[in-house]
């Protein structure tokens, strides 16, 4: 008699897990034979979305003034004026006022960049341009009068010149003026583009304003996500992980943003007074570049001492020793006091991180790419060491730095052979600086000989 096929559960699960892994595979298949189209849907979906993406970057930033506004000005206001009314308590008064307040200073810093800024820097490039032959011509009489004790290294700077501006001269008769008729597709593109951004910005305060005003809500929903597809204990982590991500993001963002700010206001200062030629554009581009850790003050250095120099060569030299003086300044003052004493991560891994994020995504790999690298590496480190501790072996770095080995049967720490020898010398003197034990006089608990003696005469008679 047959057996009758009794459905159970697990073939269920085993055939979907099945069907999931032979799906994926081929989709990873189809994705490596078409990176290409790929690329360009990725990038296509991202160009739809930027409006939305810069919404919630606009919020992320602002988040921290509308909540200091709101528990510390409109919060304690809106109580006030609200004092009857029980259910909202001034609360959504004090939202509405804080989100307001924080997207008008954005813009507020947007239109000081755009008629404040950019028309001086402008003029400053204009008259750059202009001035260059003259600029160039005062170079080189600089450069003679220079070198003129110099016969031959006067010869060799006047072939360097020679060489540079015949190269020059065969740029632009071979490259650019053949380029030339591209200008206007290039210029109806950069139209397009700046339109463009000015359209994603617009619609991305929109966004963030909507983003901010029931921001809670956003959480809590992503919260619930979260709960519902991980286990509570993966849950909290995941939670636990993405707080450490904003605190670090945010803290690194906005301490870096306030170091430049302070920066470019100290060297603008310090220009004017010493009436260094294009103040304000030298400055912008101190501060701006300020912002790439590491590679920041030598990026900013160049291009600024350059300027200069074409206009005073010895203004030019005084501004590298100012340069490098306030980067001091900042790097062991100021910046340690904004951002803290340290990232947590070497110098060693800084200079990675920073070029590894440049090389994959320009300018904002550069900028981003230490707090991205210190999360990697501090999720990898949590990693290790928990099962490092699992395992019941040594967690800590400084350990692994006298350890030669681990026995593998015993799980037993054998330590270097040079470590033990200090070990054992440091234990020798400390053996010989110790002072001698002093044994204290205590009195005897056996009677003298000669009471022994007499007792046994006495037993003996």
């Amino acid at each position: 008699m047959r057996r009758r096929f009794k459905w159970d559960r697990t073939y269920m699960n085993w055939g979907l897990t099945a069907f999931c892994v032979i799906a994926a595979s081929l989709l990873f298949y189809f994705a490596l034979g078409n990176i290409s189209v790929l690329g360009k849907a990725v990038r296509r979906l991202l160009s739809i979305l930027a409006p939305f993406i810069w919404g919630v970057v606009i919020c992320y930033l602002l988040s921290p003034l509308m909540k200091f506004m709101e528990n510390w000005l409109f919060l304690p206001l809106g109580r006030a004026l609200y004092r009857k009314s029980k259910k909202s308590g001034g609360k959504k008064f004090a939202r509405v006022l804080s989100i307001l307040f924080a997207e008008v200073i954005l813009i507020l810093v947007l239109v000081a960049l755009v008629y404040l800024i950019i028309p001086q820097m402008l003029s400053s490039v204009q008259t750059l341009v202009q001035n260059s032959g003259t600029y160039a011509q005062n170079f080189s009489t600089w450069l003679d009068g220079l070198l003129k004790d110099y016969p031959e290294l006067d010869q060799y700077a006047g072939e360097v010149l020679d060489n540079f501006n015949a190269n020059v001269g065969n740029w632009l008769e071979t490259k650019l003026l053949p380029q030339l008729g591209n200008l206007i597709t290039s210029v109806t593109s950069g139209v397009y583009g700046f339109a463009r951004s000015i359209y994603n910005l617009i619609i991305g305060i929109i966004v963030s304003i909507y983003l901010l005003g029931d921001k809670e809500g956003y959480l809590a929903a992503l919260k619930r996500l979260t709960y519902s597809i991980f286990s509570v204990e993966t849950a909290d982590r995941l939670r636990a992980g993405m707080l450490f991500v904003d605190r670090t993001f945010m803290s690194f963002l906005t301490g870096k943003l306030l170091d430049s700010l302070i920066i470019g206001i100290i060297c603008y200062i310090v220009c004017a007074i010493l009436r260094m030629p294009y103040t304000l554009l030298v400055s912008v581009i101190v501060g701006v570049t300020n912002i790439i850790p590491f590679f920041g003050p030598f990026i900013g250095l160049v291009p600024s001492a350059l300027i200069i120099l074409m206009v005073d060569p010895t203004k030019a030299l005084i501004f590298i020793v100012f340069i490098v003086i306030l980067q001091q300044i900042d790097g062991n003052i100021i910046g340690p006091r904004i951002l803290g004493s340290s990232t947590g991560i070497t110098g060693f891994w800084v200079m990675f991180s920073i070029i590894l994020g440049s090389g994959l995504f320009g300018f904002w790999g550069m900028l981003l790419g230490v707090p991205v690298f210190v999360v990697i590496y501090t999720l990898a480190t949590k990693l290790i060491v928990r099962k490092l501790k699992k395992s019941d072996l040594p967690w800590e770095i400084a350990d692994y730095k006298e350890i030669d080995y681990i026995d593998p049967a015993t799980l037993q720490v054998v330590k270097k052979a040079s470590v033990r020898r200090e070990e054992l010398k440091h234990e020798r003197e400390k053996r010989k600086a110790a002072p001698p034990a002093v044994t204290e006089d205590l009195p005897s608990q056996t009677p003298p000989e000669t009471d022994i003696g007499a007792d046994r005469k006495t037993d003996s008679d």
